[in-house]
């Protein structure tokens, strides 16, 4: 994997990944995301993948996934993450919460690599709840 970020001015830089997909990234968060919060982003986005990939495999009807998630950082420099929550809101029909609770951890513990590399400095906390899809 790689990416180029190239400086669009101020505190602005567009990025482009090599699989050829664009965004900017902004310290000032007034045209784009900083890149502490793509952080967070890239890890809530990769664990949501697995737990959709999980559940589907243990063959759980999944109609959607939604990460909302928040950290804190350090006071001093480097201001690293120390704690991060992440909370799955999981709708579909008939879902076991024990296979939900599995999916996660199998998430947290072996297969989201963004927030297994982002443990190496924070605690991170999961926490989920199900919601029942409404008969259509």
């Amino acid at each position: 994997m790689s990416a180029t970020v190239k400086w669009a001015g101020d505190l602005r830089f567009d990025a482009v990944s090599d699989s050829g997909h664009a965004l900017t990234v902004d310290g000032r968060k007034a045209t784009g995301a900083s890149p502490m919060e793509l952080l967070l982003i890239g890890a809530a986005g990769c664990s949501s993948i697995d737990v959709v990939m999980i559940l589907q495999k243990m063959r759980q009807q999944v109609d959607d996934v939604r990460c909302a998630i928040d950290g804190e950082r350090a006071e001093t420099e480097p201001k690293v993450y120390t704690r991060i929550r992440m909370h799955f809101t999981v709708v579909g029909r008939d879902l076991s919460e024990t296979k939900v609770a599995r999916a996660i951890r199998l998430s947290a513990e072996q297969y989201c690599s963004a927030s297994i590399m982002l443990a190496k400095t924070a605690e991170i906390d999961h926490s989920f709840e199900i919601v029942e899809s409404p008969i259509t």
